[in-house]
């Protein structure tokens, strides 16, 4: 398969690409390096990314920027990045993706943990993971042609723990290498409108 991957170059990115390239072409995306560029935020580089890439069999998104601030800090405008880049830029590569995505083809997108089990600071993060994770399973019943659309919900990576751990105590953090499981079975399998929850 021809498997579109953005966020190549991070800590799921690298896990994701380093299991999925053993059996398929995977073109690394990033927002400044990797094969191609995209800013998920900008549906013209979607555009224009999706018309460099041509044809695709497989989109795995593991990329989006979100605010962790405290809640007693928030205005709106402290969710806008979290709207705008991860969700919204996520929702955007189906809507925009589906035009040149071949018959069968499907699109992973990655939420996470904390609308599931929140953390100080996370209240963008959990809006977000949670309206990712509904718009899967809606998403999922209207698609035409065989596509198909899943979500990977990971906990915190034990990559990432020395970035993390004072915002994660008392989590059990995952490998990377399992989290890409996650990614290969929504790639590889055949289920559309699920949430794969790791950890």
């Amino acid at each position: 398969m021809k498997v579109l991957l953005i966020g190549a170059s991070g800590t799921i990115g690298s896990a994701v690409k380093a299991h999925l390239s053993q059996r398929h072409e995977v073109i690394s995306i990033g927002r400044k390096s990797g094969d191609f560029q995209v800013d998920i935020s900008d549906s013209a580089s979607i555009r224009h990314l999706f018309e460099q890439t041509g044809r695709f069999d497989a989109l795995v998104c593991a990329a989006g920027s979100v605010n962790f601030a405290p809640l007693a800090d928030m205005n709106a405008s402290d969710f806008d990045l979290g709207l705008r880049d991860k969700l919204m830029g996520q929702v955007n590569l189906l809507l925009i993706g589906r035009e040149f995505a071949n018959d069968g083809a499907s699109f992973t997108l990655t939420s996470g943990i904390l609308n599931r089990d929140p953390i100080r600071t996370g209240a963008s993060a959990a809006l977000v993971n949670g309206a990712l994770d509904a718009f899967v399973k809606a998403a999922a019943i209207e698609l035409p042609r065989g596509l198909r659309i899943n979500s990977v919900s990971p906990t915190v990576l034990v990559e990432a723990m020395d970035s993390y751990a004072s915002f994660f105590r008392g989590f059990k953090p995952v490998c990377g290498a399992d989290v890409a499981l996650a990614y290969a079975k929504s790639v590889e399998g055949l289920q559309t409108g699920q949430t794969y929850n790791v950890g």
